[in-house]
């Protein structure tokens, strides 16, 4: 994969972070300054249907990020429908037929899918696809689908019939028209994936942003924590600040699935991408943007959207549930269209309101 050397100019830094900011809900605060190995090694290049933008530090930065970017687009090769021949597009032609051999990278992801989905009641489904192609969201096709076609094809989204069997790492959709779409983990298992190729190249301190969803690993070389800022739903990508707060992290991933990701207008209403499963439509609950902050890249992307299906109360629910349960902790950050924004107590002391704006912020003491 040909990728773009990173120059140290403040032309070009600001050329990426307004690529990136055209197509996230973040904006990473990068801090310019350093000398020698640590300088920064800084690339963007286009993965998973968006930007990706890694910023590595140390002497290994530079192979560390063409690694990265190579497991990126070799994980892409196997996740996504959109690619031929991958294992996936392979599991979704087989569908009714026999098991996929699929690798432990994608049955893992598949795992996690399907944890996701009993967790949430089917809030997130991966075998979402039959109703998401019928939308064609960001596609050359995107429309409302007739009550009828929705009607049809909403008995074959149904994460029950996805099969998945660890002895022989294959996976297995048990009726034909059954397909799988793992968007909505692929740019979080993509963080996933870059942070362990940093670890492998003996990086140290690193950042990655890949559409949504964010890794950091190590602090940076002033020993704070880095600060990213959360996208306003409601502020145009081409403002001077589309953020509403500030996220601080030392290590982890967050994601965020908003209503300004993938949308379109159809006679005076709109219709984003982040469809409720067991209607067909898109999810309305009241809610601009989810933000989960979350142990994995996958486990966010996934959260991320479950929560915005869920709504606000349902995702609270699922919080609580997750920790008492599997002892798993997550963070939200909850947008609302009346303009709220509540974030759980957890994140009281990184997450840091915006002094502009309209919003009321409300930390939840939960």
């Amino acid at each position: 994969m040909k990728m773009s050397t990173g120059k140290h100019s403040l032309k070009l830094h600001l050329v990426l972070l307004a690529l990136l900011i055209a197509v996230v809900g973040f904006v990473i605060w990068l801090y310019t300054g350093y000398v020698g190995e640590s300088t920064p090694y800084e690339v963007t290049n286009y993965a998973m249907g968006t930007y990706v933008q890694q910023t590595v530090y140390g002497k290994n930065g530079q192979a560390g990020a063409s690694a990265a970017a190579n497991a990126i687009s070799s994980l892409e090769n196997e996740i996504s429908w959109r690619v031929d021949g991958s294992e996936i597009q392979k599991l979704n032609e087989q569908a009714g037929g026999d098991p996929v051999k699929v690798s432990k990278d994608t049955f893992s992801i598949l795992q996690a899918s399907l944890d996701v989905a009993e967790e949430t009641g089917g809030a997130f489904d991966p075998t979402i696809y039959p109703l998401s192609s019928l939308w064609d969201f960001g596609g050359d096709n995107q429309q409302v689908p007739a009550r009828e076609e929705i009607d049809a094809f909403l008995p074959y989204v149904n994460y029950q019939d996805l099969a998945l069997n660890d002895a022989d790492c294959t996976a297995r959709l048990a009726k034909e028209l059954e397909a799988v779409d793992l968007g909505p983990a692929g740019k979080g298992a993509a963080c996933d994936a870059a942070l362990q190729a940093y670890r492998d190249a003996g990086v140290d301190n690193a950042v990655i942003a890949v559409g949504g969803s964010i890794g950091v690993m190590g602090r940076r070389l002033t020993q704070e924590n880095w600060r990213i800022s959360v996208r306003d739903p409601d502020k145009s990508v081409d403002d001077s600040d589309a953020g509403m707060g500030v996220l601080e992290l030392s290590e982890g991933f967050v994601s965020t699935s908003g209503v300004y990701e993938k949308y379109f207008e159809q006679d005076g209403i709109l219709y984003h991408h982040l469809l409720d499963p067991s209607t067909g439509y898109p999810a309305e609950n009241n809610l601009l943007s989810v933000s989960v902050v979350a142990q994995t890249g996958v486990l966010s992307d996934l959260l991320s959207t479950a929560c915005f299906v869920l709504g606000e109360a349902g995702s609270l629910a699922l919080r609580d549930t997750l920790a008492a349960e599997k002892n798993l902790r997550i963070e939200l950050i909850l947008v609302t269209d009346d303009g709220h924004v509540r974030y759980t107590a957890g994140l009281a002391e990184r997450f840091e309101p915006s002094e502009e704006g309209t919003y009321v912020y409300e930390a939840i003491i939960a």
